[in-house]
């Protein structure tokens, strides 16, 4: 395995005109800056739509994706838009914070005129090719955000007794009241995927992989629970038994109550898990890696009992440990894996992260309390993927702001920071060295941000997930080093090296020509 690098960058926090990050023109200048950095990856969080508090960990649905990351001018240059629609209307007034309550309320008039053109112009052969193809999760999919919205936006579980249990007769009469709707949702996914293939067909044509995050539940209120309840651990009502968290840790004093409901793993152990086996599948068509988000709830999981007050009054639960994943080998080969293996670990929790032979992940901002700390690079091994933090922590400058005074001695003695470096600076160069196979960089400490930059706090709600990148952030200062850290700890991406080399020997080679021609050229004699 060639030691590689990359950027963690959420499609939400690219800059632009719309008020999220979308698949648009600051997404493909993002891939040239990965490339020009001589980067291997661009990991992104879940691309999923989001609900309440705006979580991608907390979607509507396990495949589909979120429409607001489709792009206007996109849709504009296919003739679908013009770019009155909407180049007056707002989406927020801070070019650094996404304001999801705008953008919700704003973007769906633009989107429904788009889809409106869409189906007026009449050119559907790729739209019914994709509805064909993604019949088997689109179908519900679509039904029943347009049944969600029929009931104002509430949770399926307070929808009418009938449809919420999903009674033919019920069914029907909504697929004929909201036939509009439903083709709605379907063409809003049909331009999702269409313009995030594209974005990562560029991605992978400039040699830049994409790493996508699927997180380990599904949400409580998503068309999973709505459509196929029988894979989770549900009453007669299809209500939650129990839901998902983490016991009591160091962002908790109470743990984290997820509130997902949990899997029914000896039911999907008897259907040779073929829910996931489809997970795993569609996921694979859109990213190229995958980091699966909880990765030790697979071994043991903390169930709380529904409605408890905290999530301390759960307890510990079997999962289907090596089982699973063998069975996906089974059926789909070697998979790129990424094992989020945070948090509480147990010797059977690396056991079973060994087994399946998936690297695990290392966060280096753990690693200053002064012990000899696994979270230090001198005791990582290769197999891992190694971060200053996740989306989940602080920001480094933000956590070396934070801690008391023998940590931030304890890092800059580690990482031998000089004078003239940033911490992040600092600690950006002591990972790179590390001897991990993989290093991804996050963007928020590329850029030497403190915490008004972090993206997520767990345990709190209605202030994460919306930092956003502002249009000029990327120097040619900060490229430089990122550069700096690639190259001198052997991490450059080998084809855009091989490439860059190939493109200098043939303009030297067009240079060297343009030379010999004008050195051969005849003068021209005065004429007397």
């Amino acid at each position: 395995m060639a030691r590689s690098s990359g950027v963690l960058m959420h499609i939400s926090s690219l800059p632009n005109k719309f008020g999220i990050g979308t698949f648009g023109q600051s997404a493909y200048d993002f891939v040239d800056f990965l490339v020009r950095t001589k980067q291997t990856y661009w990991q992104i969080l879940p691309l999923g739509t989001t609900s309440y508090g705006d979580s991608p960990y907390q979607s509507f649905s396990a495949i589909a994706g979120n429409p607001h990351f489709i792009d206007f001018d996109l849709l504009s240059k296919e003739g679908l838009l013009e770019p009155a629609d909407y180049e007056n209307v707002e989406f927020g007034d801070d070019p650094e914070n996404v304001d999801y309550g705008t953008i919700f309320i704003n973007r769906r008039p633009i989107l429904e005129k788009a889809v409106a053109n869409f189906l007026k112009r009449g050119k559907l052969e790729g739209y019914t090719q994709f509805v064909a193809e993604n019949a088997h999760w689109l179908e519900d999919y679509a039904e029943f955000m347009a049944i969600k919205e029929d009931f104002g936006l509430v949770s399926w579980t307070e929808w009418d007794e009938d449809i919420r249990l999903r009674d033919k007769k019920a069914l029907n009469e909504y697929r004929k009241k909201l036939v509009k709707e439903i083709e709605f949702h379907k063409v809003t996914q049909y331009f999702f995927f269409t313009q995030w293939l594209k974005l990562k067909a560029y991605a992978n044509e400039n040699d830049i992989q994409i790493i996508g995050d699927m997180p380990i539940y599904v949400s409580a209120d998503s068309v999973e629970m709505w459509t196929n309840s029988k894979l989770f651990k549900v009453d007669e009502f299809k209500m939650p038994i129990v839901v998902a968290g983490t016991p009591p840790d160091n962002f908790s004093d109470d743990g984290q109550y997820w509130g997902n409901p949990i899997y029914d793993w000896e039911y999907m152990e008897k259907d040779k898990y073929s829910w996931w086996i489809l997970r795993m599948k569609e996921s694979f068509k859109i990213y190229d890696m995958v980091r699966i988000d909880h990765f030790r709830g697979f071994e043991s999981y903390w169930a709380v009992p529904f409605g408890s007050p905290t999530a301390a009054d759960g307890r510990w639960e079997k999962g289907p440990d090596v089982k699973l994943f063998k069975q996906i080998k089974k059926e789909l080969g070697d998979l790129n894996i990424i094992a989020e293996d945070l948090g509480f670990l147990t010797q059977e929790v690396i056991d079973m992260r060994d087994a399946t032979g998936f690297p695990g992940m290392k966060i280096l901002q753990f690693g200053f309390d002064g012990t000899d700390s696994m979270e230090l690079p001198h005791n990582y091994v290769r197999n891992t993927i190694s971060y200053l933090g996740t989306h989940d922590n602080e920001t480094i400058t933000g956590w070396y702001q934070s801690v008391p005074e023998y940590i931030r001695l304890n890092a800059d003695k580690y990482s031998n920071r000089k004078d003239d470096e940033t911490i992040a600076e600092a600690l950006n160069r002591t990972l790179s060295a590390s001897v991990s196979d993989y290093v991804i960089f996050t963007m928020q400490d590329l850029l030497d941000l403190d915490n008004t930059a972090r993206m997520n706090e767990p345990s709190t709600i209605g202030k994460n997930w919306k930092w956003r990148m502002k249009e000029d952030a990327i120097t040619e200062a900060i490229e430089s080093k990122l550069t700096d850290y690639t190259v001198t700890y052997f991490r450059a991406n080998q084809n855009i090296v091989k490439k860059e080399a190939e493109k200098a020997k043939a303009a030297q080679k067009e240079k060297s020509k343009s030379t010999k021609k004008a050195v051969a050229k005849p003068k021209t004699k005065t004429p007397k």
